[in-house]
Protein backbone atom coordinates (compact mmCIF):
# COMPACT_ATOMS: atom_id res chain seq x y z
CA UNK A 1 0.00 0.00 0.00
CA UNK A 2 1.57 3.41 -0.89
CA UNK A 3 1.96 5.98 1.97
CA UNK A 4 0.17 9.09 2.69
CA UNK A 5 2.41 11.50 4.52
CA UNK A 6 0.58 14.42 6.48
CA UNK A 7 2.16 17.20 4.11
CA UNK A 8 1.28 15.36 1.64
CA UNK A 9 -2.54 15.16 2.86
CA UNK A 10 -2.31 18.88 4.42
CA UNK A 11 -1.39 19.83 0.62
CA UNK A 12 -4.43 17.81 -0.53
CA UNK A 13 -6.68 20.02 1.49
CA UNK A 14 -5.19 23.67 1.03
CA UNK A 15 -5.07 22.86 -2.86
CA UNK A 16 -9.02 22.01 -2.69
CA UNK A 17 -9.57 25.09 -0.69
CA UNK A 18 -7.95 26.95 -3.39
CA UNK A 19 -9.93 25.35 -5.80
CA UNK A 20 -13.63 26.25 -3.53
CA UNK A 21 -12.00 29.89 -3.65
CA UNK A 22 -11.33 29.88 -7.52
CA UNK A 23 -15.06 28.61 -7.72
CA UNK A 24 -16.37 30.96 -5.36
CA UNK A 25 -18.66 27.99 -4.04
CA UNK A 26 -19.60 27.40 -0.38
CA UNK A 27 -17.78 26.84 2.41
CA UNK A 28 -16.09 23.08 1.99
CA UNK A 29 -15.41 20.77 4.83
CA UNK A 30 -12.65 18.53 3.08
CA UNK A 31 -11.03 14.71 4.68
CA UNK A 32 -8.05 13.11 3.00
CA UNK A 33 -8.09 9.34 4.56
CA UNK A 34 -5.32 6.76 3.49
CA UNK A 35 -5.93 3.93 0.81
CA UNK A 36 -6.14 1.61 4.21
CA UNK A 37 -8.81 3.76 5.69
CA UNK A 38 -7.26 6.08 8.57
CA UNK A 39 -8.06 10.19 8.45
CA UNK A 40 -4.62 11.36 8.00
CA UNK A 41 -5.92 15.60 8.09
CA UNK A 42 -9.52 17.05 7.86
CA UNK A 43 -10.15 20.80 8.13
CA UNK A 44 -13.75 22.92 7.35
CA UNK A 45 -13.58 26.16 6.33
CA UNK A 46 -14.70 29.13 8.52
CA UNK A 47 -18.54 29.50 8.24
CA UNK A 48 -18.78 25.37 7.34
CA UNK A 49 -22.39 24.45 8.12
CA UNK A 50 -22.85 21.41 10.68
CA UNK A 51 -21.96 17.47 9.28
CA UNK A 52 -19.83 18.45 6.74
CA UNK A 53 -17.09 15.57 8.62
CA UNK A 54 -19.66 13.35 8.69
CA UNK A 55 -20.79 13.81 4.94
CA UNK A 56 -17.65 13.84 3.31
CA UNK A 57 -16.33 10.64 5.63
CA UNK A 58 -19.33 8.82 4.39
CA UNK A 59 -18.96 9.64 0.40
CA UNK A 60 -15.16 8.63 1.60
CA UNK A 61 -16.36 4.91 2.75
CA UNK A 62 -18.13 4.83 -0.18
CA UNK A 63 -15.04 5.29 -2.21
CA UNK A 64 -13.07 2.88 -0.81
CA UNK A 65 -15.38 0.14 -0.53
CA UNK A 66 -15.41 0.29 -4.27
CA UNK A 67 -11.89 1.59 -5.23
CA UNK A 68 -13.31 3.96 -7.34
CA UNK A 69 -14.88 7.94 -6.75
CA UNK A 70 -18.42 8.22 -4.85
CA UNK A 71 -19.69 8.86 -8.07
CA UNK A 72 -19.35 5.61 -9.28
CA UNK A 73 -21.74 4.97 -6.35
CA UNK A 74 -24.49 7.49 -7.52
CA UNK A 75 -24.37 5.67 -10.78
CA UNK A 76 -24.94 2.32 -9.45
CA UNK A 77 -28.39 3.77 -7.32
CA UNK A 78 -30.47 3.22 -10.48
CA UNK A 79 -29.80 -0.50 -11.43
CA UNK A 80 -28.62 -1.77 -8.08
CA UNK A 81 -30.69 0.01 -5.13
CA UNK A 82 -30.02 -3.24 -3.69
CA UNK A 83 -26.35 -3.53 -3.65
CA UNK A 84 -26.18 0.48 -2.29
CA UNK A 85 -28.53 -0.38 0.44
CA UNK A 86 -26.52 -3.32 1.45
CA UNK A 87 -23.80 -1.62 1.35
CA UNK A 88 -25.03 1.21 3.69
CA UNK A 89 -26.29 -1.41 6.47
CA UNK A 90 -22.91 -3.23 6.48
CA UNK A 91 -20.38 -0.47 6.74
CA UNK A 92 -19.52 0.94 9.40
CA UNK A 93 -20.45 4.69 9.83
CA UNK A 94 -22.77 4.01 6.69
CA UNK A 95 -22.15 5.58 3.02
CA UNK A 96 -23.21 8.67 1.01
CA UNK A 97 -23.54 7.40 -2.50
CA UNK A 98 -22.98 11.01 -4.18
CA UNK A 99 -20.28 12.10 -5.85
CA UNK A 100 -17.47 14.56 -4.05
CA UNK A 101 -14.64 11.70 -2.41
CA UNK A 102 -12.00 10.92 -5.33
CA UNK A 103 -9.78 8.31 -5.77
CA UNK A 104 -6.24 9.34 -6.08
CA UNK A 105 -3.69 6.76 -7.61
CA UNK A 106 0.01 7.25 -7.98
CA UNK A 107 2.02 6.36 -11.43
CA UNK A 108 1.92 2.42 -10.91
CA UNK A 109 -2.06 2.93 -10.46
CA UNK A 110 -2.24 2.27 -6.85
CA UNK A 111 -4.41 3.92 -4.18
CA UNK A 112 -2.66 6.45 -2.05
CA UNK A 113 -5.47 8.26 -0.79
CA UNK A 114 -9.24 9.18 -0.96
CA UNK A 115 -10.46 13.21 -0.81
CA UNK A 116 -13.66 13.86 0.06
CA UNK A 117 -15.52 16.95 -0.24
CA UNK A 118 -19.12 18.28 1.55
CA UNK A 119 -20.36 21.64 1.35
CA UNK A 120 -21.52 22.93 -1.58
CA UNK A 121 -23.05 20.76 -5.14
CA UNK A 122 -21.26 17.34 -5.15
CA UNK A 123 -20.31 18.58 -8.59
CA UNK A 124 -18.19 21.15 -7.07
CA UNK A 125 -17.59 19.02 -3.99
CA UNK A 126 -15.55 16.80 -6.60
CA UNK A 127 -13.97 19.20 -8.92
CA UNK A 128 -12.36 20.69 -5.85
CA UNK A 129 -11.22 16.69 -4.63
CA UNK A 130 -9.80 16.23 -8.15
CA UNK A 131 -8.35 19.53 -8.63
CA UNK A 132 -6.46 18.87 -4.94
CA UNK A 133 -5.47 15.48 -6.05
CA UNK A 134 -4.26 16.85 -9.70
CA UNK A 135 -1.74 19.34 -7.50
CA UNK A 136 0.04 16.90 -5.68
CA UNK A 137 0.77 14.79 -9.21
CA UNK A 138 -1.66 12.17 -8.44
CA UNK A 139 -4.24 10.57 -11.28
CA UNK A 140 -7.55 11.64 -10.11
CA UNK A 141 -10.75 8.62 -10.22
CA UNK A 142 -14.00 10.48 -9.86
CA UNK A 143 -15.75 7.14 -10.78
CA UNK A 144 -17.91 8.22 -13.68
Amino acid sequence: MAKLSLARANKMIREAFAKAKELEIQPIGVCVYDAGGTLRAYQAQDGTSNGRFDMASGKVRAALAVGAGSRWMQNQAGDRPHFLAGMGATIPGGILPVPGAVVAKDLRGEIVAVVGISGDTSDNDEACAIAAIEACNLTAVAGG
